[in-house]
């Protein structure tokens, strides 16, 4: 037999199946501030990669471990697990001095050997001072022109995406070849900005001097972000995690829009933001609260603006992470006598089966609610489903049904342990 129908016969059909290693993602399914650190802390510590792979520093997750508490806004909270490699994505925007800045605050906290873990991938775009000024610059002129801005953290996230979509953008690769180049670009960049914004001031020579600093201590967490992800999809078994910033509705095409942020934050954006397959997403887990915050304006029709908000704000620590602001609180918890769900819309009476997308529709629906009654107990200290008051079970599997969706977790604490497991 000759050696090509040697090399013939020895060919075998691929399997069809045979995508790789899954990954698990955990996303907000409300307007943010649900907890996700501590579902992402849960899994990571069983993980061999953490990724994120949209939003920035406009994100904010604490983690508490023993009795250590840590803020995480651009770093993935899988960070913290030494086993573990983080990953940030093509899909982040990085404002380099905040991810410094956000390292000194945890390595302080107790966060070592956080650069022997960390790939930065070479396709995300920077976050540069001067989008940071002309996010203020826009929300200034929106108050000005509508009379109302649309509530962003000012961390220059909008902007960015803006030039990302513009094709102005400039990335970490760039950043990572010749200075010269990426310095005229920056300089031409910020001309144009200048032209529509002229009372923008920017010192850019001392900008560039601290990007090329920043440059030297990440270039060695730089990699093939694409190449990367294959590599740990393809190699051998991993358990990789995906973490969600913000949240679904706050999705830049399903959310509150125009009160939104300017990424795909639900399952679409992991694989556009990874450059990984669907074929590849496994387990999909979105993490709500018992009531629902959001921070910033924009419709919001269960909110509680009375008693029953304030003492959500106070009871449940509701500040943003980033921004310190309070959250706006809706619907109703455990110290109240009644606890209301609500279940479906009405616009002009008429019950509608789905979230309407103009705001001022939204503004104008009536709520219908369920009623429950509340279990007026304290159950932080509950590790069991069996030992959750029945009128809480009742609660959460009512949630469980109308949903559609079985619940994993029930979390009754801010920290690690305090985590009932369903299943």
């Amino acid at each position: 037999m000759s050696e090509s129908n040697d090399h013939k016969s020895a060919a075998v059909k691929r399997a069809r199946n045979d995508s790789g290693n899954k990954v698990a993602v955990v996303l907000g399914a409300q307007w943010g501030d649900e907890g996700k650190g501590k579902v992402v802390d849960l899994l990571a510590t069983e993980s061999d990669v953490v990724c994120r792979c949209q939003g920035g520093n406009n994100a904010g997750h604490t983690v508490v471990v023993d009795e250590e508490e840590y803020d995480f806004h651009l770093l993935p909270s899988g960070i913290i697990n030494t086993k573990c490699t983080s990953f940030i994505g093509n899909g982040v925007v990085i404002h380099l001095p905040g991810l410094f800045e956000e390292i000194d605050k945890n390595e302080k906290r107790g966060l070592k050997g956080w650069d022997k873990r960390l790939v930065i991938s070479d396709r995300a775009h920077i976050v540069f001072d001067f989008h940071q000024a002309v996010d203020g610059l826009q929300e200034v002129q929106r108050q000005a022109q509508e009379g109302q801005n649309i509530g962003t953290t000012k961390k220059g996230i909008g902007p960015t995406y803006a030039c990302k979509a513009s094709r102005t953008g400039l990335r970490i690769c760039d950043l990572m070849a010749d200075f010269g180049e990426f310095s005229t670009r920056v300089k031409n960049l910020v001309l144009q900005y200048q032209s529509m914004y002229p009372a923008l001031k920017v010192d850019v020579e001392s900008e560039l001097k601290k990007l090329k600093d920043y440059a030297e201590r990440i270039r060695p967490l730089i990699r093939d972000g694409v190449y990367f992800m294959y590599d740990a999809i393809h190699g051998p078994p991993k358990k990789i995690l995906v973490e969600g910033a913000n949240a679904a509705l706050l999705d830049i095409d399903f959310g509150t829009y125009p009160f939104v942020t300017s990424s795909n934050c639900t399952v679409g954006g992991v694989c556009t933001g990874l450059g990984i397959p669907p074929a590849n997403i496994g387990e999909v887990y979105g993490v709500s609260k018992a009531y629902t915050t959001r921070v910033g304006i924009g419709a919001f029709p269960t909110e509680q603006l009375n008693a029953v908000g304030e003492l959500l704000q106070t009871r449940g620590h509701e500040v943003g992470v980033t921004t310190g602001r309070k959250r706006r609180c809706a619907l109703w918890f455990y110290v109240l006598d009644e606890i209301k769900v609500g279940v479906a819309y009405k616009i002009n009476g008429k019950r509608v089966p789905y979230f309407p997308a103009n705001m001022e529709v939204l503004q104008k629906v009536e709520v219908e609610y369920e009623t429950f009654p509340g279990w007026k107990t304290d159950t932080s200290a509950v590790r069991k489903w069996s030992d959750l008051p029945p009128k809480a079970q009742n609660y959460i599997r009512f949630v469980e049904n109308r949903i559609g969706v079985p619940i994993k977790w029930v979390g009754v604490g801010k920290s690690r342990e305090c985590m009932i497991q369903m299943f």
